[in-house]
């Protein structure tokens, strides 16, 4: 169903003139956020913005500040700890005015929050993209800071980008935004790096994982923390292996729970058919080992990884959760259960790995869905008109 909020989709033209923006982000760790404005800038590049880019603090190393400044993009680290640390909104307005950008982009908490503060201080037009359904116990300081957060970009007149239906939801309830100030738009990925890769990747990455070529293979690609569900799919397995007892489930990406789930693993008896890889760089090649591609979550706004894995053609078992469900078409390119649910995500995943060819007729569908709805150029320049319509009426 169609929304007014949610842009339409014909591409839409590239700006007559450059356009200087900052982008502000918590961090340049290992997450979906952080990968995807990598992925964005040489894009909005060639689309006619001029882009600098700051990061509020250092995680895990911000191994994908690498690669933006491998295109030659610096990125300037402000090495802020904690949202109240003493100089730390003196620290962004001064990031921002020495760039001196027709606007501000930010993305995640804290940028949001000190990001927005600062550009309306300077005078210049923001827009923030909310990435996550955050859903913090009340009263906790979690959700005093989503609630600062909500007021800061409702208040201060950001402009307010949601990366699904649901996202977009999620914030207007917990917000008094106005609803025209708020819209949808889906991330875009290279569809291109997830083009099947063909028999002799599929082999390499299999003999890379120890994992022979008959076996049925299920891949997760995630952070690994407690939302994200891995630990119902590992208690999952011993029922998967009653009617596929080869069965393999790779985990890919690192994080908190990696020795709890390992340890689930063991207690279920099913250590045997879980390998952990940590995080990796080469998802395509990856995905391209796989059977399936399973994602267990508790809340998703709109995981990127689900559109690599249908990019990559593989049939997709996933939670209705979030804003899963308005990415793939249900029974035709994936099968959502309830989160929370092992048993079903068993059933699920027996039927799609036991009929090759309902498989490879849900991949096709996965494929095609992705064509027409996440395509990276395609995004990019409908987050351009979003910048055009943040910055009209500015002062010049």
């Amino acid at each position: 169903m169609s929304t007014p909020y949610l842009r339409a989709t014909p591409p839409l033209p590239y700006p007559d003139a450059p356009l200087r923006v900052l982008y502000l982000i918590d961090s340049l760790g290992p997450g979906g956020a952080e990968r995807l404005l990598a992925d964005y800038l040489p894009r909005l590049s060639d689309m006619g913005v001029e882009p600098r880019v700051a990061v509020i603090q250092e995680r895990h190393g911000n191994p994908v500040a690498a690669e933006i400044e491998a295109l030659g993009l610096p990125v300037q680290n402000l090495g802020i700890e904690r949202l109240r640390q003493r100089g730390a909104l003196t620290r962004v307005i001064a990031a921002v005015a020495a760039a001196g950008p027709d606007l501000v982009h930010t993305q995640l908490e804290f940028s949001n929050i000190l990001g927005t503060i600062a550009a309306h201080r300077l005078g210049i037009p923001s827009l923030a993209t909310i990435h996550t359904l955050d859903r913090p116990r009340r009263w906790s300081r979690d959700a005093a800071r989503y609630r600062l957060m909500a007021w800061i970009l409702e208040s201060k007149g950001a402009r307010v980008v949601s990366v699904s239906r649901s996202a977009r939801a999620h914030f207007m309830g917990r917000s008094h935004a106005r609803r025209d100030q708020v819209v949808t738009l889906h991330n875009g990925i290279d569809l291109g790096r997830f083009a099947r890769l063909g028999p002799t990747q599929r082999a390499a990455t299999r003999a890379g994982l120890g994992i022979a070529p008959e076996q049925p293979m299920l891949m997760t690609i995630a952070v690994l923390r407690a939302e994200k569900g891995i630990a119902d799919m590992i208690t999952a397995l011993p029922l998967v292996l009653r009617s596929l007892p080869t069965a393999m489930y790779v985990i890919v990406g690192g994080g908190e729970q990696q020795a709890t789930l390992a340890g689930i693993a063991r207690e279920r008896g099913v250590a045997d058919h879980v390998v952990f890889t940590g995080f990796r760089r080469d998802v395509p090649e990856l995905l391209a080992g796989a059977d399936a591609f399973v994602l267990p979550s508790h809340t998703e706004a709109l995981p990127t990884v689900l559109i690599e894995a249908m990019a990559a053609g593989l049939p997709i078992v996933a939670t209705e959760v979030g804003g899963i469900p308005e990415m793939v078409e249900r029974g035709i390119s994936a099968l959502l259960v309830p989160a929370g649910s092992p048993e079903m995500l068993a059933d699920a995943v027996g039927r799609v790995l036991s009929s090759p060819i309902q498989a490879a007729a849900m991949g096709r569908a996965g494929r095609r869905l992705a064509a027409e709805r996440f395509d990276i150029d395609r995004q990019a320049a409908r987050l351009i008109e979003e910048y055009r319509l943040a910055t009209a009426g500015a002062p010049s």
